[in-house]
């Protein structure tokens, strides 16, 4: 380009021709020519290559490569093995250089052309109202407790309206892959009359066939369509098949954009998913890019399209059966759940959802657990160990079950009070025992009453297990919502209201027992026994005399 300006400039003011121009720059007399009639110098020609030798191969190469494109991922051709293949097959006297240029070149062109309408062009599609759904899942982290944690949220979009339906879970498994479904349906009262879009989720398939879009689909999965009744659509593997359910993929994007951004601060799962459904009425009112009408009201006009659902539920959780180890414990997906003692060496029966644990005896529920998401996790509680705590209080202090319900609050100040002035009164065993007998009334009472018991009872100094009951069973019969409230707010209130079960066996007439009727019976009296002794005694008397005057 500089060398054209100063051409055409020493042309212009000096008036140079066209050899003494060639002269003076040291170039030829045609590029001087080019100079004068344009200032823009022509672009480069860059000479083909011939590759002469490899001239007759080319068309077995492309072959190659096209077969490439549809063998499995570990067993696609290399420039080498190509070459190789050129040499043991086709005798090509061909040098490996020449064949790793032409492969490297052609690769992305023959991959371009095979793909170039699938991966390229997109058809605008049409929905009919309550034919199609479509289902992915998304991850996204939550402060659960104060503890950054990794959710999983499952997303269900009817494809004409755009309506979605979202739930968190702790898990990618197959039950969450199923509660969500269930949950979708419910929610919009029926089920799509045409198909379901998916991935190739390992939840639902087993096998990607070769052949078109045939899956092998896992048995619970086939169950579950076949209950509902509904067909299942599987996008092409990898990107190619992104844009055939491009629906949902954006949905799971702008609703954690929208919704769950900054990160949720919540203390369980289900505060979070009541959070979310309050979230979705609130997307009724909003419109896709390029409607007139809102997701709401084209919800409206695709809701009647919907097939009915079944009459029969269908559980989602996976049935098991597992047993009962020595620590009253049973393995459910590498995470422990505790069961109460006396099941030690039993099979139980187990249902695992989602997000929680069910585990039965018979048809009798023992136990509810939240599901452990941490490989070895455990859920214990402390009620299961009651009886055999009894038998071995020393084993309480230490015990993991005592470690979990003091992290999870069921083991309150009011317990740890008790226990520590029980084990001062009555020793360690004895005052340990008082305490289990006040954690077995949580079976039958209200936690706030129990603990209602335990305020009242050491207000006046008590460490008995009977006088926490007595108060706890008043405070569960006659309190209400603020029964622990009123029972903590005074106490010389409280003082005045504690029945004294000494004072009451003692039947102290000067004791005051609010809340006990006043004792109106009679003193006991034994007048009728002594008329009783003086008949005996006027008979044994008489017969006496009668002895006396008839001698033997």
């Amino acid at each position: 380009m500089d060398l054209f300006a100063r051409i055409r400039r020493d042309a212009r003011i000096e008036g140079l021709g066209t050899r003494k121009l060639a002269d003076r720059y040291g170039v030829g007399r045609n590029t001087v020519r080019r100079a004068l009639q344009s200032a823009e110098p022509p672009a480069r020609k860059v000479p083909d290559r011939v590759a002469p030798k490899l001239g007759p191969f080319k068309d077995a190469i492309d072959a190659m490569l096209r077969e490439h494109l549809t063998a499995p991922r570990k067993q696609r051709h290399t420039a080498t093995r190509i070459w190789n293949r050129l040499v043991d097959e086709h005798a090509a006297d061909v040098g490996y250089p020449s064949v790793r240029d032409y492969v490297r070149a052609r690769r992305s062109q023959i991959a371009a052309e095979v793909d170039a309408l699938s991966s390229v062009a997109i058809v605008p599609q049409e929905h009919a109202p309550g034919a199609e759904a479509e289902v992915d899942f998304g991850e996204f982290w939550i402060d659960l407790e104060g503890t950054r944690t990794k959710v999983f949220i499952f997303v269900y979009r009817m494809s004409h309206s755009g309506k979605a339906i979202h739930r968190v879970y702790p898990t990618l498994s197959q039950e969450a892959f199923l509660e969500g479904h269930v949950t979708a349906f419910e929610e919009l009262g029926g089920i799509p009359t045409m198909q379901i879009k998916y991935d190739n989720l390992g939840q639902a398939v087993k096998k990607v066939l070769s052949v078109g879009r045939r899956r092998e689909e896992n048995d619970r999965w086939a169950l579950f369509r076949s209950h509902y009744g509904f067909d299942a659509f599987y996008c092409e593997p990898g990107e190619r098949g992104a844009h055939e359910k491009g629906g949902v993929e954006g949905e799971v994007g702008r609703f954690r954009r929208t919704w769950l951004t900054p990160v949720p601060k919540v203390k369980t799962l289900a505060e979070l998913n009541d959070y979310i459904e309050r979230c979705e009425a609130r997307d009724d009112d909003r419109r896709i890019t390029g409607r007139l009408a809102t997701v709401g009201q084209d919800w409206e006009r695709e809701r009647p399209r919907l097939a009915p659902l079944p009459v029969d539920g269908f559980e989602p959780g996976q049935p098991l059966t597992p047993m009962v180890d020595h620590s009253a414990l049973v393995t459910i997906r590498q995470a422990k759940y505790s069961v109460p003692a006396s099941l030690i060496g039993r099979r139980v029966r187990a249902l695992l959802r989602a997000s929680e644990v069910l585990i039965f005896d018979g048809r009798r529920l023992v136990a509810r657990h939240e599901r452990v998401a941490v490989r070895n996790g455990q859920a214990v509680l402390l009620d299961h160990y009651l009886e055999v705590l009894r038998i071995k209080p020393g084993a309480l202090s230490g015990s993991t079950v005592l470690s979990h319900a003091r992290a999870t609050g069921a083991f309150t100040a009011e317990h740890e009070a008790f226990w520590d002035a029980s084990r001062r009164v009555n020793g360690d065993a004895a005052g340990t025992r008082e305490l289990l007998d006040v954690l077995l009334l949580h079976r039958h009472l209200p936690a706030r009453t129990v603990i209602a018991g335990i305020r009242a009872a050491m207000s006046v100094g008590s460490v008995l297990a009977e006088v926490v009951a007595v108060e706890a069973r008043r405070a569960a019969a006659t309190d209400s919502v603020t029964a622990a409230e009123t029972v903590g707010a005074s106490s010389a209130a409280v003082t005045a209201n504690v029945v004294s079960l000494t004072q009451r066996r003692l039947m102290d007439p000067l004791a005051v027992i609010a809340g006990l009727p006043p004792d109106r019976r009679p003193a006991p009296s034994v007048a009728a026994y002594d008329e009783l002794l003086k008949r005996r005694t006027a008979k044994d008397a008489a017969r006496n005399t009668n002895e006396g005057a008839h001698p033997a």
